[in-house]
């Protein structure tokens, strides 16, 4: 089945998706909704209609076949059916967004290539790590634009290096011009998922996201409840701050179980992802979002040899709470896969990855983001048939 056929037409799973975000507004509260459409300045979202369930985020784009955060990566994610694709974005110096999962590039780009900006390679606490590199916010948009994009992990994904220095480092306007382009081709909406990446650690230096975030969203019509865009943080208090200036839908990511939220840690909040994900601590993420982005070891832990574990009531739990869950990250490699589903010695072979995703899906989650949209589509689609 097409696509544009199964926007159209959605299953009783992604019915029942769309009535979870639903509640997750009524759990908000209603009252101003109509507003809300009106101005972007809403507590509440509403019903996301149009996804199948379980959903395919295209992590980074298609970062299992291209190098992540370029267009050639969002392009091919979308080619390939991806029903989402994601951006990470990190400012630069004279406070341009632009799509990068780090805002050190030292990975990610060609920099190192460049004597001209060898003097701007230093060392930075980010989020309490010290990095030694180059990041964007030491670069203007400018200066970036003579950067090319590379392959992050070449060890794992040597083939991907034949594309690097391809493509440059793409601003998230180009992302969103891209996306309304390939819309009006495509006949639909093209639906994105995009992150802010420390945002605390941006707003402590004068670069805060949230505002350049929200401001794009209304230039290009996506400030909405009804929106064809998924907002996501590692930080609540950045989702906060979002809802204040847009009706977009968001959602809150959680990292390990025993981790912190950064903000919570500057804030002496002591909560942890394991609070964050008991009934009392989904209702308060209830308040102001409407789903969790956890990582896949918050469904189902992995045992002392790697293996998966028993699936937690997270699941549970949240559609309770009115929200969707969409974990990260599922990758066809060995070196990524639970030990069970590991197939051979070579750690940069590829495993029983349709194996790994029916674990997963079995699980009841709404959506998951996979580096490789291909594989995760033909795993969804036995379910979607449910």
């Amino acid at each position: 089945m097409e696509r544009e056929q199964r926007e159209q037409q959605p299953g009783r799973r992604a019915l029942l998706g769309a009535a979870a975000l639903g509640a997750g507004a009524v759990a908000l509260g209603g009252a101003g909704t109509a507003t809300a459409a009106e101005t972007g300045t809403a507590t509440a979202s509403g019903p996301v209609r149009g996804l199948p369930v379980p959903t395919v985020i295209g992590h980074r784009g298609a970062s299992g076949y291209r190098p992540e955060h370029t267009l050639g990566s969002y392009q091919l994610a979308l080619d390939m059916g991806a029903d989402i694709v994601e951006q990470d974005l990190v400012p630069t110096k004279d406070g341009h967004l632009v799509c990068r999962h780090e805002n050190d590039i030292t990975a990610t780009t060609d920099v190192s290539a460049h004597p001209e900006f060898a003097d701007r390679k230093t060392t930075k606490t980010v989020d309490g790590t010290k990095l030694t590199g180059w990041f964007t916010e030491d670069f203007t948009l400018a200066e970036l634009k003579t950067l090319r994009a590379k392959e992050r992990i070449p060890g794992n994904r040597q083939r991907n290096t034949l594309y690097d220095g391809r493509w440059e480092v793409p601003t998230f306007e180009e992302v969103l011009q891209w996306a309304e382009r390939e819309g009006r081709k495509r006949g639909r909406r093209v639906w994105l998922y995009v992150e802010t990446k420390h945002p605390t650690y941006f707003r402590g230096i004068g670069l805060g996201l949230e505002e350049r975030v929200a401001k794009l969203l209304r230039k290009y019509g996506r400030h909405k409840k009804d929106a064809a865009l998924f907002l996501q943080s590692f930080e609540p208090s950045s989702i906060q701050r979002l809802r204040k200036l847009v009706a977009t839908p968001a959602v809150v990511l959680l990292s390990t179980i025993n981790s912190r939220p950064w903000d919570f840690v500057e804030a002496n909040d002591p909560r942890t992802v394991a609070d964050l994900v008991k009934p009392e601590g989904l209702k308060w993420i209830a308040s102001y979002a409407q789903g969790i982005g956890p990582d896949l070891s918050v469904i189902i832990p992995r045992t002392a040899d790697g293996k998966l574990g028993t699936p937690t009531s997270v699941v549970k739990d949240a559609h309770a709470a009115g929200l969707v869950l969409h974990p990260y990250t599922m990758r066809n490699e060995n070196t990524f896969l639970p030990a069970d589903f590991r197939r051979g010695s070579d750690p940069n072979a590829y495993g029983d990855a349709f194996g790994a995703f029916k674990a997963y899906f079995g699980t009841g989650i709404d959506g998951i983001f996979s580096d490789n949209p291909d594989t995760a589509l033909l795993a969804a689609a036995d379910f979607r048939k449910q």
